[in-house]
């Protein structure tokens, strides 16, 4: 089959390299534009663009979807199937266009987590257990036909970096048995089940990442971990900003207090109280600063 493959992140080049290294016939890829990036701003390429030149694929990087002469490129291509991984969402002159349509390939379990930010919400909402779905693109997001899926256990030390990438290996190998099942004509489309309880995954701004401390130790325990490291979760303390990559429920209770309160003893703790219990910053970076354990933070800073 001839496939073009669609994807941005580093996410997304676990599974085009997987279907290279295993002789799949890639015969493009699109991917976003390069982008003004870190202090320099100086034109960085996507993780997927650097894949596809280093292994000599063309690189197609549309700044609109419906652009006509990219609709053109990507039609000159001929693809049999079209492969989507953590790539925008596409319009349907373009994810119809194969003979054999278009799959993606999403971090959850499907119906549950549709939207951008499917391993962040599961462990922000303590599930403990999550997984990939591969499903055919149809009109309303991440709805398709379903066609394999697997699961992966979220462990309790979890954050949204290592279960992204277990997530991203695991989903590569679902992407290559996709591919190859529709290539031998022998796969399910399975319509995505009715359920209670719909839970989504909505894109996460700055605002959502501020901790909400009137909640259980426990819920904001699991928001830190659903935001670290990125996009990380933060909180304002004496009026200054703190980003919070790590907390653990603390061993002590120095004092009562309202949840949002905070203690330090200016050498190696810093407690913040939740709704039921003190919280300890294990893992922080306050404005100007680079990440640092409390420890290594109290030894040249002051809170």
């Amino acid at each position: 089959m001839r496939i073009v493959f669609m994807g941005t992140p580093d996410f997304a080049v676990a599974s085009l390299q997987k279907l290279l290294d295993d002789g799949c016939q890639v015969v493009a890829a699109v991917t976003a534009p390069d982008r003004p990036a870190g202090r320099g701003q100086q034109l960085t390429e996507s993780p997927v663009k650097r894949a596809a030149v280093a292994a000599g694929i063309p690189v197609l990087q549309p700044e609109k979807l419906r652009d006509p002469d990219f609709l053109e490129q990507l039609q000159s291509y001929q693809a049999d199937l079209q492969v989507v991984v953590a790539f925008r969402m596409l319009p349907e002159v373009v994810w119809a266009m194969p003979r054999i349509g278009t799959f993606n390939l999403h971090a959850s379990l499907l119906p549950q987590y549709r939207g951008a930010a499917p391993i962040n919400w599961a462990i922000i909402n303590g599930e403990q257990e999550t997984g990939v779905t591969t499903f055919f693109i149809e009109k309303e997001i991440d709805t398709g036909q379903m066609i394999f899926q697997e699961t992966e256990p979220i462990h309790v030390q979890d954050t949204a970096g290592t279960l992204h990438d277990r997530l991203m290996e695991r989903g590569a190998g679902l992407v290559l048995k996709t591919v190859r099942a529709i290539e031998s004509g022998t796969y399910p489309r399975i319509p995505q089940p009715a359920v209670d309880e719909l839970k989504m995954a909505p894109k996460i701004h700055r605002e959502t990442c501020e901790i909400n401390w009137f909640q259980s130790a426990e819920a904001v325990r699991d928001f830190v971990r659903g935001m670290s490291p990125y996009p990380t979760a933060w909180t304002k303390i004496n009026g200054k900003a703190y980003k919070i990559y790590a907390v653990s429920v603390a061993n002590q209770s120095p004092f009562s207090a309202e949840p949002g309160e905070a203690y330090s003893d200016g050498k190696n703790t810093l407690l913040i109280k939740a709704e039921d219990a003190w919280l300890s910053v294990d893992e922080l970076q306050a404005e100007g600063k680079r990440k640092m354990t409390i420890g290594d933070y109290f030894r040249g800073n002051k809170i």
